[in-house]
C-alpha cells in the first residue's frame, strides 16, 4: 500500500538523524602510535616466547643423550647449537688460576661458584664451573676450595654464559672473587686462551670435593612471555576499540522549535 504524503512526512519528521562526525587528527594519531607500539611489543614477547621454546626444546634432546668426549669438538663448532650437551672433559685443573663467581645463591644461602680452568688431554683449556660453595660468616675470609690434582675426567654440560651483564665500571676484574662469569673476559684479563663454553660440573670428582652441584633445568621464563605478549595484543585491540566507540556515528542534535 502506497504511503500518503501526510504519513511520508510525519515519518520523515520523526525518523532518527544519524550524525557522522570526522575522526579528530591528534586522537587518531595517538590511537595509531598506540596501535602500532602494544603490537611491536607483543610481536617482540612473542618472537622471545618462541626463542625460549627452541631453547627448551634443545634442552630436552640434550638431557636425552649420551655424553660425549669434550676433545671431540672443534674450535669452530657450532657452541649455541651444543648448549646443555652432555660431555665428558678428562685433563688436569690449573688451580692457581681458579676463580670465584659472587652473588650466587643455594637454598636461600649466599655463595660462589667455583671456576677452576681445565687443560684437555689435546692441549686446550675450557673453564670448568666445578660448583657452588658458600659464603663464610666473613667477606674477607674468602674460601679456596682445593682443584683435584692429575688427570681427571669429569662429567658436565655446556653452558655459554650470557654477555649481557650491567657493570658500573668496565675495570679488568683483579682478584679471585669476579662479578661474572665471561670466557673471553677471562681470557682477556689472565692471558690463558679458554674455549667460548664453559663446562657445568654434574657429577663429583672422585675424591668427592665437597661442591654442591644440584644444577636443576633453567626456568626459561616463557609463561612470562606469554602472558606479556597477550598483554600487548589486548592493549592494542583495546586502543582500536575505544577509537571506534568515541568516532561512532551518533544520532544528530536538534534544535529547540
Amino acid at each position: 500500500m502506497a504511503m500518503s504524503p501526510a504519513m511520508t512526512m510525519i515519518f520523515t519528521r520523526h525518523a532518527p538523524a544519524v550524525e557522522f562526525s570526522r575522526p579528530h587528527l591528534l586522537p587518531t594519531l595517538a590511537a595509531i602510535v598506540a596501535i602500532v607500539v602494544c603490537i611491536a611489543a607483543g610481536n617482540w614477547q612473542r618472537e622471545r616466547l618462541h626463542a625460549k621454546e627452541a631453547l627448551r626444546a634443545q634442552l630436552d634432546r640434550a638431557a636425552a643423550q649420551d655424553p660425549v668426549p669434550l676433545s671431540s669438538l672443534a674450535d669452530d663448532a657450532d657452541w649455541p647449537a651444543l648448549r646443555y650437551l652432555p660431555v665428558i672433559a678428562t685433563g688436569e685443573f690449573v688451580a692457581t688460576r681458579q676463580i670465584l663467581v659472587d652473588n650466587r645463591v643455594h637454598a636461600g644461602r649466599a655463595g660462589y661458584e667455583v671456576v677452576t680452568p681445565l687443560v684437555l688431554d689435546d692441549g686446550r683449556i675450557v673453564l670448568v664451573d666445578r660448583g657452588w660453595i658458600a659464603q663464610r660468616a666473613s667477606r674477607a675470609d674468602i674460601p679456596a676450595p682445593p682443584a683435584p690434582t692429575g688427570v681427571v675426567a669429569l662429567r658436565g654440560r655446556i653452558s655459554i654464559p650470557s654477555s649481557r651483564y650491567l657493570e658500573l665500571r668496565r675495570d679488568p676484574p683483579a682478584g679471585v672473587v669476579w662479578q661474572h662469569l665471561d670466557p673471553a673476559r677471562f681470557a682477556a684479563a689472565t692471558g690463558v686462551k679458554v674455549l667460548p663454553v664453559v663446562v657445568e660440573a654434574t657429577a663429583a670428582p672422585v675424591p668427592d670435593d665437597g661442591l654442591i652441584r644440584e644444577r636443576p633445568p633453567p626456568d626459561l621464563g616463557t609463561d612470562t612471555h606469554r602472558i606479556y605478549m597477550v598483554q600487548w595484543y589486548t592493549f592494542a585491540a583495546l586502543a582500536a576499540i575505544l577509537w571506534v566507540w568515541f568516532n561512532r556515528p551518533r544520532p544528530a542534535r536538534r534544535g529547540n522549535g
